[in-house]
């Protein structure tokens, strides 16, 4: 096939977007990119006439030592077996204002593509390329988008380091002599004749207990909780208790007594 297309944009800006896969795939008409594909991949729906067929496939870009760009393409129907396969060149050449796109190549298809008329075949292939040439077009004339800032590195000044606070200086030497002077602290406890009475008897009461029975064990001594006071209240009826049991042990007696004078 050849064809030409006049889009009103200068050559400079095309080649710009064609060397760019993402802007390219932003013109193709209704491609349906995949998650994880290469940049102008995915699925195409291709109106024929009546009929539409999906594909999904590959194109490929490349510029070339002329100037042209070399146009690579293979894809394969999404219900069915039938694939469709082309290589295109593409030059730019100023116009009036404007840039004409020529377009040549060959194409080989198999498929349900085959069961159409050839003429509503390339009715359809020319649509197609016209629109992608309007969209990349509309693609190129958009302004460049500004590269990111860089990002600011924090500046590393110099900062003077004052001296060790514990380092000796020769303006105070009163200083060294009183730091020599002090004994340590640990010599002093080394030197302790006995433990204090409480450590002592912590001592004592840990000897022959496990861990855990020192970590949930309560605190003794001093430090031990004071327990609570205890009330018990007086019920009324234990009161009369006492004195009624005694008075009916007292008329048992007298009763006893009585009958047995009788006898």
């Amino acid at each position: 096939m050849e064809h030409e297309v006049f889009v009103p944009v200068s050559p400079d800006r095309l080649s710009a977007a064609l060397a760019d896969p993402e802007r390219v795939a932003r013109a193709v008409p209704g491609l349906q990119q995949e998650a994880g594909a290469e940049p102008v991949a995915g699925r195409l729906k291709v109106r024929i006439g009546s009929h539409s067929i999906t594909y999904r496939g590959t194109l490929r870009i490349a510029a070339q030592d002329d100037g042209s760009y070399a146009v690579e393409g293979d894809a394969t129907e999404t219900r069915g077996t039938g694939s469709v396969k082309f290589a295109l060149t593409v030059r730019l050449r100023d116009h009036d204002g404007g840039t004409t796109l020529t377009v040549q190549g060959t194409a080989s298809a198999d498929g349900r593509i085959t069961e159409q008329p050839a003429e509503t075949v390339h009715s359809a292939v020319i649509r197609l390329v016209n629109r992608t040439a309007e969209n990349l077009a509309a693609v190129a004339a958009e302004p460049a988008a500004p590269p990111p800032p860089p990002e600011e590195q924090p500046a590393v000044r110099d900062t003077e380091v004052p001296p060790a606070a514990l380092a000796p200086t020769a303006d105070e030497p009163d200083r060294v002599d009183e730091a020599a002077e002090e004994p340590p602290v640990a010599q002093d406890f080394a030197e302790a004749a006995e433990p204090p009475a409480e450590a002592a008897h912590a001592r004592r009461t840990m000897i022959g207990r496990s861990a855990e029975e020192v970590d949930h064990a309560p605190p003794r001594g001093r430090y031990a909780p004071v327990p609570a006071p205890q009330t018990i209240a007086q019920n009324p009826a234990l009161r009369w208790a006492a004195p009624a049991a005694a008075l009916v042990v007292a008329t048992a007696i007298v009763l006893g007594r009585a009958l047995r004078r009788r006898r």
